[in-house]
């Protein structure tokens, strides 16, 4: 991903689809996304998947959904957690906006609420505090799940800042 997330012209980015994507529309989104250059930050949200059932006669078994699968994006296998109901980033301009926008009319087969706005937090909040400490990566700011444990939904960077282009 590129620098940091208080660049003072980022633009906050979310699409919002009709439907849940299903595991392979959401890879191909993602992977097309990862491609565009100016991407700083980029998380997907929805309903969280159950592992095992909660309750009933099959308490502990595992749940056979669709939605449980491994994706690969950008050359990284990556569990999906929840049914991706929408795409959150962070991008440096309005010109990588557009092509953002661009890709989801290309790839999307229902229709998409496409919205700017502030939606992932730009300073430190208690949660990042208290999961990352006080000397967190700037880029990982608002990037924690306040329910998950980060040894079981880690977070995927895309592009390393060492990586050539």
């Amino acid at each position: 991903m590129v620098d940091s997330s208080s660049d003072t012209n980022a633009v906050q980015l979310e699409i919002f689809p009709s439907r849940l994507l299903r595991p392979e529309t959401a890879q191909n989104l993602l992977n097309e996304i990862a491609e565009i250059e100016g991407v700083t930050r980029l998380f997907v949200h929805g309903p969280r998947l159950p592992q095992n059932v909660p309750y009933g006669p099959a308490k502990g078994e595992p749940v056979q959904h669709p939605g449980n699968k491994v994706i690969e994006v950008a050359g990284q296998a990556m569990e999906l957690a929840v049914c991706v109901g929408g795409i959150r980033m962070e991008v440096i301009n309005v010109d990588v906006k557009e092509q953002v926008r661009e890709v989801c009319e290309k790839i999307l087969p229902v229709s998409f609420e496409f919205r700017q706005g502030h939606f992932i937090p730009t300073k430190q909040t208690v949660t990042d505090y208290a999961k990352r400490g006080p000397g967190a990566d700037p880029l990982m700011i608002g990037m924690t799940d306040p329910k998950g444990k980060l040894k079981d939904y880690p977070v995927c960077i895309l592009k390393s800042e060492s990586r050539d282009e």
